[in-house]
């Protein structure tokens, strides 16, 4: 089971590293992920350098595709080139936008009528899109997710590997890495806000 964490050039490294690095403790589990990139190096918002560990046309085969957001995201919108190297399909991926990636969804047409989260400077431009913006961390219907929030990443990182792996693998994780003595209330937190976000289609 593999997931892409479509990564552009101007990223914000929190939503493409808590997510890829919250998945990945479930290696031993057979659910990977990788930073995935259109160009081989992309440079993020504050000037760190990542070196792509799949090229873009990984989404094709992956099980899930993350969209992570970034300074650039209404170029990357803009980018007819960039946007049909994008070709997913919820019948049989789990996709899911991280803040500005919501922009992306849109442009793809994966919304439809559903509402989405995103960060509060991105809203606009999402609202623009005709898309009604939740004030909430968390949104889900079917196999499209969205996020909104940086640290709301580890809100999109539990609802993949809950679908993936199930509840307790997600509890797992969420419980290793949450701040010492808060481990119950965070795994809480990360589980209701899946849950109340989550809209189970037919």
């Amino acid at each position: 089971m593999q997931v892409a964490v479509v990564t552009f050039d101007g990223f914000n490294e929190l939503d493409s590293f808590i997510a890829s690095a919250l998945i990945n403790r479930c290696r031993k589990d057979g659910l990977e992920a990788f930073i995935t990139t259109p160009t081989p190096v992309v440079t993020s918002m504050n000037g760190v350098e990542v070196t792509g560990q799949r090229p873009m046309e990984f989404v094709t085969e992956a099980d899930v595709v993350l969209i992570g957001s970034g300074v650039k995201a209404r170029d990357v919108v803009a980018d007819d080139r960039l946007i049909s190297r994008l070709p997913l399909d919820p019948s049989r991926q789990l996709i899911g936008s991280q803040c500005s990636g919501a922009l992306v969804l849109a442009r793809l047409g994966l919304l439809g009528g559903m509402p989405a989260c995103t960060d509060m400077r991105s809203r606009p431009f999402v609202e623009a899109c005709d898309v009604t913006v939740l004030d909430a961390p968390f949104h889900a219907e079917g196999n499209i997710a969205t996020a909104g929030g940086c640290l709301a990443s580890q809100y999109l990182a539990t609802w993949v590997i809950t679908r993936m792996l199930g509840e307790d693998a997600a509890r797992d994780v969420i419980g290793y890495v949450a701040p010492v003595g808060e481990n119950q209330e965070t795994v809480a937190r990360a589980m209701h806000a899946v849950h109340a976000g989550e809209v189970v289609l037919g």
